[in-house]
């Protein structure tokens, strides 16, 4: 048996997944709450016969409120509800391929060290594609990391990092991330979800990701711009170095913030200067 039924539409006709659907009686009082599938459907458990207050909410899109008169089986339908999005709403990248450019993105791990300082560690080779979906939720990214490609400013530093003691980066030399789902949280900012391929282990992770616009560039290509940041736990991925100094502080941190500043261009390949 079905209950009260909304489909939640964008402007552009895409569905609106995980909107949320909430039904409130004539006193005020919560009857039901709902998230609506990947098909943009939301719909409830048989609801006592009456007249309710259905109010449909979406990350990015301005609310709606619709009244349902219910029947006696205990179903209603509001239809297909067109979600807007929220005044001053950024507007998405054209849906399609995009290729990362490794000459303008970057990532920085930031670990602590000796427990009292900082050590920032830049990989200067990032590459991979982004597929942009409609909704935005449908879109999809895969990045590849050189291991080798790691920068602290030292030399002899570097060179550590790139022993079996840390990345080990003749026996693994890229880091990959494919992503597996992705959620909205704000007007320009998603949870991205995906799997870490990281010193021989793979772990899900996720990416708080901001939107930064896009528009043309002086080359005459379009440019689309994202930061993405996470915490990672090295020990998860199997880099167990633990030199202890002094009073028992670890040299390097067992944990690790990781920022991404990431351009990609649209299209299927880089373009040739």
């Amino acid at each position: 048996m079905t209950g009260l039924r909304a489909d939640l539409r964008t402007t552009e006709g895409w569905a609106v997944e995980h909107a949320v659907l909430t039904v409130t009686d004539l006193s005020g009082r919560q009857v039901a709450r709902v998230a609506a599938d990947a098909r943009g459907t939301a719909m409830t458990e048989p609801l006592a016969p009456g007249v309710y207050t259905a109010v449909l909410t979406a990350a990015g899109f301005t609310p709606v409120a619709r009244t349902a008169q219910v029947a006696s089986d205990g179903s209603a339908s509001l239809g297909e509800i067109i979600l807007a999005p929220v005044a001053g709403a950024v507007e998405l990248p054209p849906a399609g391929p995009w290729v990362i450019d490794p000459m303008h993105s970057s990532v920085v791990a930031t670990a602590r060290h000796l427990g009292i300082a900082s050590i920032k560690a830049r990989f200067s080779e990032v590459s991979g594609r982004i597929t942009i979906g409609r909704p935005a939720e449908q879109s999809s990214v895969h990045a590849e990391i050189k291991t080798a490609g790691i920068d602290t400013g030292i030399k002899m530093r570097d060179d550590h990092l790139r022993s079996p003691e840390f990345l080990d980066v003749e026996a693994y030399p890229l880091i990959s991330f494919t992503s597996t789902g992705m959620r909205q949280r704000g007007a320009d900012s998603w949870t991205l979800s995906g799997e870490l391929a990281l010193h021989g282990q793979i772990r899900e992770v996720d990416l708080d990701l901001t939107y930064g616009g896009y528009g043309p560039d002086p080359w005459g290509g379009v440019r689309a711009a994202f930061h993405a940041e996470t915490q990672l736990h090295r020990n998860d991925f199997a880099i167990n170095y633990n030199a202890m100094v002094r009073a028992g502080v670890a040299a390097i941190g067992t944990n690790v913030k990781i920022e991404l500043d990431i351009q990609a261009l649209q299209g299927e390949s880089l373009p040739e200067f």
